[in-house]
């Protein structure tokens, strides 16, 4: 916590500034004229502040080119910098400046917020050198911080990334850890910059929930910039009023907040300032009522949770050797029941790599920065007809490979159980949290896979939508919290694959474990048909009496006689 008040923030200078910003300069889309006009404003009114020998800061530019929702731009990243009193390890504060839409003070105000600070600490005297970043970007694809933080002299000590910090939606929570890779930022810099902004907003800042940890670990998605300062190792939180989902277009603003706010972020950095450095150690557990669930107690669940699948799948495939039934062409089919989704994530993978899909960065974007519009609705359309066409196209392909179309032989199941199970287990030892995702499939397909166990096409197919579910809600739960709609969904997960952001080996697994599903289906549409030594597949039309329990229970063998 801080000992210093942070009343020397004043909220409607800061929010004069993101006024003026907006106003001479509304197209600030990253790389245009407004955006590098802007950008030179900027640098003006740090230079004004003086320089280092007078308590201000030293302030420098850096030009790079990079991939944004603009396309291909060469951006501008403005650095100030002031030394502290120590050599201890610099505090970055960071904000964008650019915006998708036209105008955007919400967006503004975290500028606003930054140069307002720059004011503050002009005049106040810190124990560690202050970085203050103004980035382009950021409204879509986070270039600049990730640029910053890849070129950076390091080390530093933390990071806070200013967002929306005046709109009038509040949407929780306010502190945003999550990271473009594994992991979240450490637990002490979440709790201090939450404190503070329980102290000067006086609400509560609110916290990620289980839910929203465990989706996040599952699957990195992080729009803020914060997730690229993360990802590279440089603890960073992005405290932002609206949220992960960031302010709208047109979202108010109010002074008053953008005070409590940046007070908050200034007690925050003077807490920093003076206390021990912040662990480089990203949180990899789940926080649940202030303690943590660790990664190695989830792969070890995870472990035990796939030891008894495992154990049968060995258990049948030596049966069946012993039967002589061909497990490996039927290991293949199911193989071949991924092609149709992985051709199509290599056509969305070679829209961006082509420059079709031009305007794809390899960062996650938010459904603002690139709205579904009637070209984002073609492409979508065009990858639906890739996978259609596939499927058209796969039995052909099969049989060209010499395989059944239509699942004929017990070992289709074991195969199909087999690959599963590969894929899990190598899922678990990147990320046990992806593991959990598959943890029902492996369990439920086993009731398909059997033909002893399997239930009729209705109740087969209900177990195969049981078993998606956890994915079903991981992208319901991105869907809620970003605000995206069926489109939109489907438009972002296009991005993610033409961006980079999911990579080559990432879509062969999520093709593979597709095309398990679609096997799975198969095998719970055919007929259970009947196996040479074995009786389950024959109807039972002959019963004895129903109180017969074996020779003798009516008399008559000697063992029944009395004696």
């Amino acid at each position: 916590t801080s000992t210093l008040a942070p009343d020397a923030f004043d909220g409607a200078r800061a929010l004069a500034a993101a006024r003026s910003l907006a106003a001479e300069f509304p197209d600030r889309r990253p790389g245009s004229a407004g955006d590098e006009a802007s950008a030179a404003r900027i640098v003006g009114l740090l230079k004004g502040l003086g320089g280092t020998a007078g308590g201000g800061f030293s302030v420098h530019t850096h030009r790079f080119e990079a991939q944004t929702i603009e396309g291909e731009r060469e951006l501008t990243t403005v650095i100030a910098q002031r030394p502290g009193s120590s050599n201890a390890t610099p505090i970055v504060i960071l904000a964008h400046r650019d915006s998708a839409a036209h105008g955007a003070l919400g967006e503004a105000s975290g500028t606003g917020a930054l140069l307002e600070l720059a004011r503050v600490f002009s005049t106040r005297e810190t124990r560690r050198t202050i970085v203050l970043v103004s980035t382009s970007g950021g409204s879509g694809g986070d270039a600049g911080a990730a640029d910053f933080v890849a070129h950076a002299h390091g080390p530093f000590d933390a990071a806070i990334v200013l967002g929306d910090l005046a709109g009038a939606h509040q949407r929780r929570p306010f502190v945003v850890p999550f990271s473009d890779g594994f992991g979240s930022a450490p637990v002490q810099l979440q709790r201090t910059v939450a404190d503070a902004i329980t102290q000067e907003v006086g609400s509560d800042p609110g916290a990620p929930s289980a839910i929203g940890q465990l989706a996040h670990l599952a699957f990195p998605f992080a729009a803020g910039e914060q997730g690229p300062l993360d990802a590279h190792g440089l603890p960073a939180v992005l405290v932002q009023v609206s949220g992960e989902r960031g302010p709208t277009p047109g979202e108010a603003v109010s002074a008053e907040r953008l005070e409590g706010f940046g007070r908050s972020v200034l007690g925050a950095v003077d807490a920093l300032d003076t206390a021990p450095g912040v662990s480089h150690s990203l949180q990899t557990g789940v926080l649940v009522q202030r303690q943590t669930i660790p990664e190695w107690a989830v792969r070890l669940l995870v472990a035990a949770l796939l030891l008894g699948p495992l154990i049968l799948a060995i258990d049948a495939l030596a049966r069946l050797r012993r039967r002589g039934e061909p497990v490996g062409r039927w290991t293949l089919w199911t193989l071949a029941c991924a092609l149709p989704f992985l051709l199509c994530a290599v056509f969305a993978y070679l829209l961006g790599w082509l420059g079709i899909v031009s305007a794809a960065p390899p960062i996650p974007v938010l459904a603002g920065a690139l709205p579904f519009d009637a070209s984002a609705a073609a492409t979508v359309a065009a990858a639906v007809l890739v996978l259609g066409l596939a499927w058209l196209l796969w039995p052909m392909i099969v049989r060209r490979l010499g395989l059944d179309v239509h699942p004929s032989s017990e070992a289709a199941g074991l195969a199909m159980v087999l690959v599963l199970l590969a894929l899990s287990v190598v899922v678990w030892a990147v990320n046990p949290f992806t593991a959990l995702l598959l943890l029902p499939a492996v369990h439920l397909f086993l009731f398909i896979a059997s033909p002893e166990l399997r239930p009729r096409p209705v109740g087969a197919l209900s177990l195969v939508a049981l078993a998606l579910l956890p994915v079903v809600l991981l992208v319901a739960f991105y869907a809620l919290q970003l605000g995206l709609g069926p489109g939109e969904v489907a438009w972002t997960a296009v991005l993610l694959i033409a961006g980079g952001h999911v990579g080559l080996l990432g879509a062969v697994m999520w093709s593979l474990a597709l095309g398990c599903a679609a096997a799975t289906v198969m095998l719970a549409l055919t007929p259970v048909a009947p196996v040479p030594g074995t009786d389950y597949g024959t109807a039972i039309t002959v019963r004895g009496p129903r109180s017969y329990a074996g020779p003798g229970s009516l008399g008559g063998t000697k063992s029944a006689l009395r004696r």
